[in-house]
């Protein structure tokens, strides 16, 4: 039997349109959906690989227990038993010895984002740590701190820009990042075919930097003196114009005089930019008829990453181009209300024990998760869940915590694979592949460039239970119900309350309305999809179960199986702004207060060379290196090195260097290349599939070296708690 499929890939946040041909209930072909809205028939080679991770003989299909050493699998039964007796003991005597950490692929399933946030407070510790701080961390408290508490972050308008800025970003390889666009080349392209202007600013001359009009290639960690610096510009030589932002800004007047000092004769000699350069900058984007000022993980994973993310939009709002056709402006979301009440961001709600550092929107910063583990005191974390990700590779100090993750007393991981970080879990609860599961996208509807919405219900019948019900699950033994909790029960509980809050809220479309008569409408849905049906049907665009006749519901949605395309981005402010003032608030106090410790970090003496990351189309989560046709060709975790430096060291392309860092050191091949700046090495993320115990084996076969056991977890961003992942003082050598 032959049928054809359509959905989302899950895999980036592209969110590209898949057309999956099944025969025999076989994956046989999966290309790109040429009638999808948004992505209109593009695919990378990423999203063609859904069939083999689900066919993947790796991938565990149940439960794992520890035993002897070695992993062996279980009932399910046995397996909630198992979590249960570990975990107990730990809660009843203090839930903050428990840590949980969740990581990146949650935010590509909008079952798990459903449920991780009732777990995270059953669990009720404040170990909580995500992939956000070694992410995006940045990013959200800047835009927290000038329009409001929540996610509300303004994305680039590419497709109507006349002049895009982008700063540690590589769309043309990573497919974009808090800008959801499926083709980012093709829309790069098309600014320049329509006589736009790109330029990319990267110590790396990336493909994206290739096919720009100019390239910048300026030295690590530096985009915040750049950025501050154009802002200098754009005040002193007048050309400040707020548009029709004049009425909705307050701070302009500060953020003014602190620039000031930043003059691009002052920071050209630190960031590598002349200053002539960094003039032409900013008179370009005064000038130009749009503009839109985009950074990504490169300026964010730095010591000055807020900053940085905070100073992107400072210029996007004085020259007129924020929440303005072809500048950065707001999504309208499927699933959220048009406005939302006031909220200050309030970072700092609590501690960490061992290096006292700050929670950000609920969570510590990940790179003081092992000092929680390994050191002693009351409060030390003997207990740790996993709930996707692969920590021992994506965070720093990757030497250390796969240390302390070794010395846990107990761990259960909620994970597909048997990784480097599962390799230490007593318990892993096996996820069904995505294919197997439905899909909507929460988190990057909110990011996309376009206000768009799509439902893809599973492809196949899922063969063991879904990662919905799994987290439930826990969620119901945390809560001390044991193994024997029934997540559908605990779900309906959950929903049930939901309603009420609707009903109870005077802003609420269903304001007043009988409860049960919500629950009833939505009973056409089982499980996860009735709590999206009421997030869309409450949402800005939704019938408010009858207020709005022509509104939409999860079923008109999913009626569209390519997806539905509600617009272009449309002026925003001020209903997006959830800010006290209800203004933009362009000088946060924490963040013109961190200015000081920026410019003295510009007179320290810098390092001779350091390291940075780097990304590559085929690549994006580690488990990815499992797959075959994904890392066939010549191996791609090299060092990238200019042939100055290389020279200097008496390296040559193919020979074996090791690069020493304050924490660790690794061994692996050099690539000689023109398109990193001399001072510069890059080393790619998410390889260093050597360890044993894992189940990898074509990973295994290519296992590369682990980047982060020369990050040092030290130094952080403090106005955000991200970890330093680029920019690291290294020292580099031929191997003996």
């Amino acid at each position: 039997m032959k049928r054809t499929a359509y959905r989302t890939c899950p895999l980036c946040e592209a969110t590209c349109g898949l057309e999956i041909t099944i025969e025999d209930e076989q994956v046989k072909l999966i290309r790109g959906d040429q009638a999808d809205p948004f992505s209109g028939g593009f695919l990378c080679p990423k999203g063609s690989t859904l069939g083999r991770l689900r066919d993947d003989p790796d991938r565990l299909r149940a439960p794992l227990i520890k035993r002897d050493g070695g992993h062996v699998e279980v009932a399910w039964e046995e397996a909630w038993e198992a979590v249960a007796a570990g975990l107990d003991p730990y809660l009843a005597a203090d839930r903050n010895a428990v840590a949980v950490y969740v990581g990146n692929p949650n935010a590509h399933s909008f079952q798990n984002s459903l449920a991780l946030r009732p777990f995270i407070k059953a669990v009720g510790t404040r170990n909580f740590f995500s992939a956000s701080t070694v992410d995006q961390m940045p990013r959200q408290v800047a835009c927290a701190y000038m329009f409001g508490g929540g996610l509300i972050t303004p994305v680039p308008d590419i497709d109507r820009t006349d002049y895009l800025l982008i700063l540690g970003a590589n769309p043309y390889e990573s497919n974009g990042s808090l800008a959801t666009a499926p083709d980012w080349p093709g829309r790069l392209e098309a600014i320049r075919a329509r006589r736009g202007t790109v330029v990319v600013v990267d110590p790396r001359r990336t493909k994206t930097a290739e096919t720009a009009d100019r390239h910048l290639a300026i030295k690590p960690g530096t985009d915040a003196a750049l950025l501050l610096s154009i802002v200098s510009v754009l005040v002193s030589e007048d050309l400040v114009d707020l548009g029709r932002l004049d009425d909705h800004v307050v701070g302009a007047e500060q953020v003014a005089a602190a620039a000031a000092r930043f003059t691009p004769e002052t920071v050209a000699g630190r960031t590598g930019i002349a200053a002539i350069e960094i003039r032409r900058l900013a008179r370009e984007i005064a000038a130009a008829p749009s503009a839109a000022v985009y950074g990504r993980i490169g300026n964010h994973t730095v010591e000055f990453g807020t900053v940085a993310a905070w100073a992107a939009d400072v210029i996007n709002v004085l020259t007129g181009n924020l929440d303005r056709p072809g500048g950065v402006m707001f999504t309208r979301p499927i699933h959220q209300p048009t406005t939302r009440a006031p909220r200050r961001f309030q970072p700092g709600r609590w501690r960490s024990r061992v290096r006292d550092l700050p929670e950000f929107f609920g969570e510590l910063p990940v790179a003081t998760m092992a000092d929680e583990m390994l050191v002693e005191g009351e409060g030390r974390v003997r207990a740790f869940i996993t709930v996707g990700g692969n920590p021992v590779l994506t965070t720093p100090h990757a030497g250390r915590l796969d240390e302390a993750l070794a010395g846990l007393d107990f761990m259960v991981s909620v994970d597909p694979y048997l990784n480097e970080t599962t390799r230490h879990a007593d318990v892993i609860l096996p996820v069904p592949p995505a294919l197997e599961t439905s899909h909507f996208d929460l988190a990057f509807t909110i990011l996309a460039i376009r206000n768009v919405a799509k439902y893809s219900p599973a492809v196949f019948e899922p063969s063991g239970p879904s990662e919905f019900d799994i987290l439930v699950k826990l969620t119901g033994i945390v809560m001390g119900m044991g193994p024997e909790a029934d997540p559908a029960a605990l779900f309906q509980m959950s929903l049930a309350s939901q309603v009420q809050r609707a009903v109870s809220d005077p802003g609420s479309p269903v304001h007043g309305r009988d409860p049960a008569d919500i629950l009833e409408a939505l009973a056409d849905w089982e499980g996860p999809e009735q709590a999206l049906d009421l997030m869309i049907r409450m949402g800005a665009w939704g019938d408010g179960f009858g207020a709005d006749p022509d509104g939409w519901t999860l079923a008109e949605v999913a009626a569209h199986p390519h997806g539905v395309d509600l617009g272009a981005l449309e002026p925003r402010v001020p209903e997006v702004l959830a800010t006290e003032s209800g203004k933009i608030e362009l000088a946060p106090e924490p963040v013109i207060a961190d200015l000081d410790r920026l410019w003295g970090w510009l007179e320290a003496p810098e390092p001779e060379m350091v390291l940075v990351g780097r990304r590559e189309l085929r690549s994006n989560n580690s488990w990815l290196h499992n797959v075959s046709v994904l890392v066939k060709g010549k191996h791609r975790c090299t060092l990238e090195l200019n042939p100055q430096d290389a020279a200097g060291l008496g390296l040559d392309d193919g020979n074996l260097a090791t690069v020493t860092s304050k924490v660790g050191s690794v061994e692996l091949p050099v690539s000689l290349s023109e398109r990193i700046r001399p001072g510069v090495v890059s080393i790619p993320y998410g390889w260093g599939h050597a360890m044993p115990g894992t189940q990898l084996s074509v990973a295994s076969q290519r296992p590369g070296v682990n980047t982060n056991l020369l990050t040092d977890s030290g130094p952080i961003d403090p106005l955000s708690g991200n970890a330093v992942l680029n920019g690291i003082p290294v020292e580099v050598a031929a191997s003996s």
